[in-house]
């Protein structure tokens, strides 16, 4: 039997050393031999996530560095931000799945408790969890969102900054835990280097959002399954040249207006 591929679209522009530690979210979940993960950045986009601005060049952005996906021969995507960025657009062009961390993060939460809370590390994201709480309709299963509002580095992620870092999403999980949280995810997939402590210390389960993704992607595989076509019908009229075309720009310009 030929291997499973799966894209996983990083969605933010970074070279081979950036891409070695996205690669890494592997170490923490057990997959079988029959799949493979391929990492593809985005062309270009917004820097930090932290506001609408970002979320419309982010969708772009990332349904643009996926729209060829099935054509190069791979068997699902997964996006790799909590902002789900893309996920609609690409279902509604792909037939192969795409899997959205933070929905499959907040339903695993549900899964193993009655409600969750969001850790996260930076106060400025908290535009992102409520924005996809809503969408998903489950905004009244999360009892809080806590962040020790940390700036992140999107390249770099959390190396080197463990003694300082971890102790206070511990604190910060602990208070989740104190507000009646019966599980935690993660708020972000750059946060994954934290994931194995936060998971020793806390009470509750903690979820880490892209392995997540690539445990489901392989159990889609297997089951023979994608998103459904009532829920995302594909475009009367493609415009896939438009898109390419918008990113090929944007790649070429490198600065802040």
């Amino acid at each position: 039997m030929a291997k499973k591929k799966v894209l996983v679209l990083v969605p933010v522009v970074l070279d081979e050393d950036g891409l070695a530690k996205r690669r890494t979210q592997q170490n923490s979940v057990e997959l079988g031999d029959n799949i493979e993960f391929d990492y593809r950045p985005v062309k270009a986009g917004p820097a930090l996530y932290d506001s609408y601005h970002d979320f419309a060049l982010a969708d772009v952005a990332m349904f643009e560095a996926g729209i060829s996906a099935e054509d190069d021969g791979y068997d699902a995507v997964c996006i790799d931000t909590m902002s789900d960025s893309g996920v609609n657009a690409l279902r509604s062009v792909l037939d192969i799945p795409v899997i959205a961390p933070a929905k499959a993060s907040y339903l695993m939460c549900l899964l193993l408790g009655s409600n969750f809370g969001v850790l996260t590390q930076w106060d400025r994201w908290n535009i992102i969890y409520k924005k996809t709480l809503q969408e998903y309709g489950l905004a009244d299963k999360c009892v809080g969102i806590r962040s020790p509002g940390l700036a992140p580095d999107p390249v770099n992620l959390l190396g080197g900054k463990e003694d300082v870092v971890f102790p206070q999403f511990l604190k910060c999980g602990q208070e989740l835990v104190e507000m009646g949280a019966e599980a935690i995810c993660l708020g972000s997939t750059t946060m994954h280097e934290a994931h194995a402590f936060l998971s020793k210390e806390l009470p509750v389960p903690v979820i880490n959002p892209g392995p997540l993704t690539y445990k489901l992607a392989e159990t889609v595989l297997g089951m023979g399954l994608s998103h459904s076509r009532k829920a995302y019908p594909p475009p009367s009229y493609l415009k896939l040249n438009l898109t390419h075309a918008i990113m090929d720009g944007g790649a070429a310009y490198d600065g802040e207006d």
